[in-house]
């Protein structure tokens, strides 16, 4: 099973990425879900010292950018842009519960 996904459509009226993954799984990732799953090095070291990682009120994606054929990486509107996403990172998401 790959892990590139089968559809990406960000609905940038709504803020959501779409997601969707030829095992059938599928996603609407919010805005404050991916910001808050950020495994950049600023959010895991956070994480690390017990601290959780929120999403500012009102925060939305306002662009991305693929990597290759690895990932995309998701700028945010409270100007977050160092996350980087790999593919099977995003189909692991599409496993828990959302916004």
């Amino acid at each position: 099973m790959g892990t590139v996904p089968t559809e990406v459509v960000w609905h940038q009226a709504s803020g959501v990425l779409a997601l969707a993954w030829a095992d059938g799984r599928a996603a609407h990732l919010s805005g404050p879900v991916l910001r808050a799953a950020c495994k950049c090095a600023g959010c895991e070291q956070r994480r690390r010292s017990g601290e959780s990682v929120q999403a500012p009120v009102g925060t939305q994606l306002t662009a991305l950018h693929p990597i290759g054929p690895q990932g995309l990486q998701l700028v945010f509107s409270d100007g977050h842009d160092r996350g980087i996403y790999p593919w099977p990172y995003l189909h692991q998401l599409c496993l828990e519960p959302c916004e």
